[in-house]
């Protein structure tokens, strides 16, 4: 690695955009987030003094949440921030422990392609059978689209982060 800190590197255009986009996710997750919270306190406060819940408010939760989780998922690998166990790796060459982070980002990518795949022939299936949620009637698959989009960020991510890691270049 040249003599420039890890923070005075500047990703290409791809990179740029992989940045933005990540950070368009996750923000949207974070409204996602927000309005779930801002609907159970209504559906808390609605049932204690009104007899009155939001209906359906575990079913949107649900969804919500795995929408959430899912649009946050490419940001953190683009940041680090996926958890890691580096008790073993923490007095190694820092090239060798980044060529060791490519690999593990390489590998993260390909389970996060599969992810990608299958989650869209699974949203495809609810489509064709007409899956629907139990109180609101709410078809299913819509929920797939938000969650199928965020793994393929994601996968991408995990590709440019291998690469990046690969040569020690960190943004």
């Amino acid at each position: 690695m040249s003599s420039a800190s890890a923070d005075t590197i500047r990703p290409g255009f791809p990179g740029r955009i992989l940045h933005t986009l990540c950070n368009l996710f996750a923000t949207g997750g974070g409204l996602v987030l927000l309005g779930l919270a801002l609907m159970t306190v209504a559906s808390i406060v609605g049932r204690y003094l009104f007899s009155l819940p939001v209906p359906g408010d575990f079913e949107l939760v649900e969804i919500g949440c795995a929408i959430a989780v899912f649009a946050f998922l490419p940001y953190c690998q683009l940041h680090n921030g996926n958890v890691v166990v580096d008790f073993f790796t923490l007095h190694i060459h820092p090239r060798t422990r980044g060529r060791m982070d490519s690999i593990g980002s390489l590998v993260f990518g390909l389970i996060a392609a599969l992810l990608t795949w299958r989650l869209a022939l699974g949203g495809y299936d609810m489509y064709r059978y007409g899956e629907q949620t139990m109180i609101l009637g709410l078809s299913r698959w819509w929920g797939f689209i938000p969650i199928v989009a965020s793994l393929a960020l994601l996968t991408l991510t995990c590709f440019y982060t291998c690469a990046r890691q690969w040569s020690n270049r960190t943004p």
